[in-house]
């Protein structure tokens, strides 16, 4: 088959638009690890980032094409019948650690927010993390996220310059919205509250991949995995809850609003 056939062009179509679905939840956990930058530093920490992870998506998509069948092969196979059961291969292992730890930092920004302190000089001195361990988190971070889309297209082609192209495609896309999407946080806070909460289905996302890759089982209970479909219904349900609530805190303003016009003038 033609390297450059149509046929080959046309999966790199596929590729883009898949990398671009999956990378949701990636470019979201960017916005929110990106505000803890300097303003004006955003920008450069957001794409530094993202190119290094773009450099390390291709020498891992070059690295999990030779020793694919050594990261499905288990090593670990606990058998503590009827009440943990498993077997653990390096996919799960590093899909499980992924989740418990993005799961980690959607419940502690939540608590920060819940925590945050009135008064403004305690705020002032609250530590904010480096712009080596922001960069760092988005590379690593990336990097587990990549997993899901290198092995979807593996699935799909067999090429690899369609598999590399579409992996940099994906990059520059992300590149490109994280600082709308940064921006857009920042400008909505309350959207901020969301998107931890869907950050946190993320987590909890992977985790039940993680444990379906593993085959877990807790207490004779297989453990099965949180779908996409199940995962996009629930943000979709998210936002239209977001949105009512929002018209109706508005429509109980706006009366309070003209009870208290009303008010003021019955008095004069």
């Amino acid at each position: 088959m033609d390297t450059f056939s149509i046929a080959n062009f046309l999966t790199l179509g596929v590729l883009v638009l898949l990398q671009a679905v999956l990378g949701f939840d990636n470019l979201l956990y960017i916005a929110l690890e990106v505000k803890n930058a300097p303003p004006e530093k955003q920008r450069y920490v957001s794409n530094l980032g993202i190119a290094i992870a773009i450099v390390l998506r291709i020498i891992l998509l070059f690295i999990i094409i030779e020793v694919i069948k050594y990261l499905q092969e288990p090593f670990w196979q606990p058998a503590w019948v009827g009440v943990f059961e498993g077997s653990f291969n390096f996919h799960s292992i590093i899909v499980l650690i992924g989740g418990a730890f993005i799961t980690h930092t959607a419940i502690k920004e939540v608590w920060h927010i819940l925590s945050l302190e009135e008064n403004d000089e305690m705020g002032k001195q609250e530590k904010k993390p480096s712009l080596r361990k922001i960069i760092g988190m988005i590379v690593l971070m990336n990097i587990i996220f990549s997993f899901d889309s290198i092995l979807s297209a593996m699935a799909l082609t067999d090429v690899f310059w369609v598999m590399a192209v579409s992996i940099v495609i994906g990059g520059v896309l992300m590149m490109w919205l994280s600082g709308r999407v940064t921006r857009f946080l920042q400008k909505n806070r309350m959207f901020e509250v969301m998107g931890l909460f869907i950050l946190f289905l993320v987590g909890i996302m992977l985790l039940t991949e993680g444990g379906h890759m593993a085959h877990i089982s807790l207490f004779g209970n297989e453990v099965h995995p949180l779908t996409k479909t199940t995962f996009y219904f629930v943000i979709v349900f998210l936002l239209l809850v977001d949105i009512v609530q929002t018209r109706y805190k508005r429509k109980l303003s706006e009366i309070k609003s003209k009870r208290k016009s009303t008010e003021n003038s019955e008095i004069l």
